[in-house]
């Protein structure tokens, strides 16, 4: 695997490492019925940003 390959799988193993971890965080603050707060509308863009970089690896054939 080239140089390159490496970092795009580093990369993308970020990527969705974050995601999960957005969402977790979510949920959590869900649970606490904090959806109006400042932190979960962060998060909740943080959460649309990922999703459109993992829609993109979708569309390119680079992700199943």
């Amino acid at each position: 695997m080239s140089t390159r390959e490496e970092k795009f799988e580093a990369m993308l193993q970020s990527v969705q490492r974050e995601y999960e971890t957005t969402l977790q965080k979510m949920e959590k603050l869900k649970g606490e019925g904090k959806e109006k707060t400042a932190t979960y509308r962060q998060l909740m863009g943080d959460k649309l940003m990922l999703q459109n970089i993992l829609s993109r690896y979708k569309i390119y054939g680079l992700l199943d």
